[in-house]
């Protein structure tokens, strides 16, 4: 039995265009919008801005926990981490995300007291302490918006800069609705709204996280459309011990045993091109085949 493993060894690097200034000046603004909302929280009696300013504080500390994660991920592989840093940005993500359902369940509670106790609340103090709030996370929204397309890290703490901006939004319409008609209710309702907002997004960013540290198969890839694909290959008598996974966003792994004729190295390795070939249709960049001239007892096919 002949083996010959077939490595490809490009990788794709962090994407390092957020600079450490722009991701320092959001963290200060968001503690210093958090600051300036609990303040306004207290004084005015406001749940919905307390919970804002919750909310703003997890931007921040979610930012950082990016930025950190963006730093390991750039570190090269090692003895010890063969497959080098790039999961720190996924453990980042499921972290943040986490993060964010906690505090939604926190304020499904808080909310609920405050139905069954309405408390008179400062509209007009409600309303300028929001727009303060709605403006620092527009500024971090755009800071973002443009890094948060293709790195799951990122977009974790920009749906925090985003989901809180709706907030404050709401936050601003309480406000008004609470100084010119008194409906202190509203209060507690947007508090309810903007919690199972942050609970539906932040579900799906965990579930996506879940599924690359579990080594899952990306949802676009079928695996039996790849073996299917592979057996087209002359030469190529069958396809088994498949497994295709995600290193991260940007990486996508494929192993496999192949079965051929009785071969020279020579020979197998323009059958491993055109295995490499066939897979950059499904946006497999690592490659690793190990090939086989039989089966032993048949086990290579359990």
């Amino acid at each position: 039995m002949d083996n010959v493993p077939k490595h490809d060894h490009t990788h794709n690097h962090v994407d390092s265009n957020v600079t450490g200034i722009k991701l320092l000046f959001i963290i200060v603004l968001n503690f210093a919008t958090t600051a300036a909302q609990v303040i306004g929280g207290l004084a005015s009696g406001s749940l919905s801005l307390i919970s804002d300013a919750l909310h703003n504080f997890s931007d921040g500390v979610s930012i950082i926990i990016s930025y950190l994660a963006l730093s390991i991920a750039r570190k090269n592989k090692d003895a010890s981490k063969t497959f080098g840093y790039k999961r720190a940005t996924i453990l980042a993500a499921l972290l943040n995300s986490s993060v964010l359902i906690v505090i939604a369940a926190f304020l499904f509670k808080e909310a609920y007291e405050r139905f069954l106790n309405p408390q008179v609340i400062n509209g007009s103090l409600v309303i300028w302490v929001a727009l303060a709030g709605l403006l620092a996370n527009i500024i971090g929204v755009v800071l973002l918006h443009k890094n948060a397309k293709g790195d799951m890290n990122l977009r974790a703490s920009y749906l925090h800069l985003v989901s809180d901006s709706l907030s404050s939004v709401g936050v601003v319409i309480g406000g008004i609705l609470i100084y010119f008609f008194k409906i202190y209710w509203v209060d507690p309702l947007l508090t309810v709204l903007i919690a199972l907002y942050v609970i539906t997004e932040s579900y799906k960013i965990v579930k996506k996280a879940v599924h690359i540290l579990m080594q899952g198969v990306p949802e676009n890839i079928d695996t039996s459309e790849i073996i299917k694909e592979l057996e087209k290959i002359k030469a190529i008598n069958d396809v088994h011990h498949v497994h295709v996974w995600s290193l991260d966003e940007k990486n996508l792994n494929f192993e496999a045993h192949i079965t051929i004729n009785d071969m020279l190295l020579s020979e197998a390795n323009k059958i491993s091109e055109d295995i490499e070939h066939a897979l950059t249709q499904y946006g497999i960049n690592h490659v690793t085949i190990q090939f086989e001239c039989e089966c032993c007892n048949g086990d290579c096919y359990k």
